[in-house]
């Protein structure tokens, strides 16, 4: 008996030194709480400099862009027409990231074909902005004043260092 008594007081001075001061041996710590979870925003609204005119003459102007996938980025280069003329690659990955363009029906790359000019390079370095940044503002500091204020981004277009 002189064993398990050891053996219990052994154990009641674990417990004493393990448990904080202030709380009883067996309870157990408070839960931290759980964290946060934030969205992953995947689709971008956008306006087209001057818009898309579709047979009927309607100018469609508002739309969205979703992420793209590594999948997006892959299935174009089996393209005929991009193998042919890889400037044609940012024709086919905008019509699959495109995902609403004002009323037109059905999104795909012959949309983005009869878009001008100006609207293509625009939606190129959107493309650029949304997927690899997240958005397209950035927080700077006057040199002069030390005042923060945003600026859009500009820069290039797909497939451009």
């Amino acid at each position: 008996m002189r064993r398990g008594t050891a053996t219990q007081s052994a154990a009641s001075a674990f417990a004493e030194v393990a448990a904080p001061a202030g709380s009883s041996a067996g309870a157990v710590p408070a839960a931290e709480p759980a964290p946060v979870r934030q969205q992953l925003r995947t689709e971008f609204a956008f306006e087209l400099p001057r818009g898309y005119v579709d047979e009927s003459g309607t100018v469609h102007r508002d739309g969205v862009m979703r992420l793209a996938t590594a999948r997006d980025e892959l299935i174009p280069l089996r393209d005929v027409r991009v193998q042919e003329n890889p400037a044609y690659l940012s024709v086919v990955l905008l019509g699959r990231v495109i995902t609403r363009l004002g009323t037109v029906a059905h999104m795909h790359d012959g949309v983005v074909e009869n878009m001008f000019a100006s609207d293509l390079a625009f939606l190129q370095d959107f493309y650029r902005q949304v997927n690899a940044e997240g958005h397209t503002r950035a927080g700077v500091t006057c040199p002069h004043c030390e005042q923060p204020f945003e600026v859009e981004l500009g820069g290039s277009r797909l497939g451009e260092s």
